[in-house]
């Protein structure tokens, strides 16, 4: 009641109520003006009266646009989509043979992909992959953690942990004796390796799609101690680039196959590896013309197998050498195996369907992203710089200019207003911050 009465006191002379009216005056006319002025200029979409973003109309129409141009002046596009899309095993693929075209001087205008290519794993896991084996991922450092060798085989592995996901791992093995070619094979047979890997309790083919050589597995795996047995469905595709191959293998969604207590499912789940050849430790023996072959596998694992991560690294630590000399058994057993039998499984003829790449065709998905980068912030720049100071913020601004000015009597000092005036009309600036090239 005691701030009432002189409230009440001051309302009652007649110059208390013109200044008031003097204030209330500029600032409703700023604020109807502002509403106004942000009306007329209010963005399309909403007048259309329908917010909603039609993709599938959007993609009819790329795809419409696309197919009137020669298909020698299609673009690359790299990464539409991180891996399979999970409606992608109910929709048709084109069953046309995934070719390149062999120029001298390539470029990205050059390149070719299969319109329906995004339902598969995508040249944006070809690059992950790539930039994993030339150390660009920008991902934290590697720790080291194994560095063994056998006459037949040496390997070393590293591990690191991200600020979210599960534990990940690198291993690079090289192999005495082995061809690319046969280690491809090897990891990709999966008839075989029933018979050589213990842990693997189920394995069939899903979905096969030849025009890449791409196809969807689901694996049941047997795990140790008190764990239950985990279940995947995996994507998997090759690209093969001068008599090396990235293979790669992640989980993908997959409706023909529904989830299940038991087996648990395992959704993050990331295995590849880069194969190639290299000299052999043992040199040319014997001074004959018969070069020892050897290859090179550079492996990176992870997965979330809903155990702590911590007990997962101690298992994985604990039993790396074991698994790295089981795999090296296994592969002896298949050189043999395949040395012996005069037919190919199926498996190994998807493998046989990799896509052919070369060089020029990993540096165009690098030029790509770093156009799109450089387009998105020129856009950002062109739109910062069109907007500027616009009319709305500037009547704002006015019309606190003029209550700072009209209460020369008020609670408020003019210094107040002024610093949330000058406050408010620096916020568009802090949000979107100016960026230069």
């Amino acid at each position: 009641m005691n701030l009432v009465e002189p409230f009440s006191e001051v309302l009652r002379t007649s110059t208390a109520l013109v200044e008031m009216l003097i204030f209330l005056c500029p600032v409703s006319l700023a604020f109807f003006i502002g509403i106004i002025v942000g009306w007329v200029w209010k963005p399309r979409w909403i007048s259309s009266g329908d917010c909603k973003f039609n993709w599938p109309a959007v993609e009819n129409q790329i795809v419409g646009s696309n197919s009137n141009q020669n298909p020698q002046q299609q673009l690359v596009q790299a990464g539409t989509n991180d891996g399979f899309r999970s409606s992608g095993v109910d929709r048709e693929i084109d069953k046309e043979s995934f070719k390149l075209p062999s120029t001298d001087n390539p470029s990205c205008s050059s390149l070719i992909i299969n319109k329906e290519d995004n339902h598969l794993l995508s040249d944006e896991d070809l690059k992950r992959l790539w930039y994993l084996v030339e150390k660009r991922d920008g991902g934290p450092p590697w720790k080291h953690m194994m560095d063994r060798s056998t006459p037949t085989m040496t390997c070393q592995a590293w591990q690191r942990d991200l600020e979210t996901g599960p534990p990940q791992y690198c291993s690079r093995t090289v192999y005495e004796d082995a061809t690319p070619e046969l280690l491809r094979d090897f990891f990709w047979d999966d008839d075989l390796r029933l018979k050589w890997d213990d842990m693997l309790l189920h394995s069939a083919t899903l979905e096969e799609f030849p025009a890449t050589g791409s196809s969807v597995v689901h694996w049941i795996r047997r795990f140790p101690f008190f764990c239950s047995d985990r279940e995947y469905t995996i994507g998997r595709r090759i690209w093969e680039l001068d008599g090396s191959f990235y293979c790669v293998t992640k989980g993908v969604p997959c409706p023909l196959v529904p989830r299940k207590n038991k087996p648990r499912r395992v959704d993050v789940y990331y295995s590849s590896w880069f194969i190639r050849s290299v000299n052999s430790k043992k040199g040319n023996n014997n001074n004959n013309n018969n070069n020892q072959p050897a290859s090179e596998v550079i492996f990176f694992h992870h997965e979330d197998m809903g155990i702590p991560w911590e007990i997962a690294k101690f298992g994985v630590r604990q039993g790396m050498w074991g698994t790295a000399r089981k795999i090296e058994q296994g592969f002896r057993w298949y050189q043999k195996e395949r040395a012996s039998s005069k037919t190919k499984s199926h498996h190994v003829t998807m493998a046989e369907m990799s896509t052919k790449i070369d060089q020029n065709y990993l540096s165009c998905l690098e030029c790509c992203e770093e156009d799109e980068g450089v387009t998105e912030t020129v856009m950002a720049d062109e739109k910062e710089k069109e907007g500027g100071m616009n009319l709305p913020k500037i009547l704002v601004i006015c019309g606190v200019v003029v209550l700072a000015c009209s209460l020369d009597r008020g609670l408020l000092t003019k210094g107040v207003v002024v610093g949330v005036a000058r406050r408010f009309g620096n916020l568009g600036r802090r949000v979107f911050p100016a960026t230069r090239l």
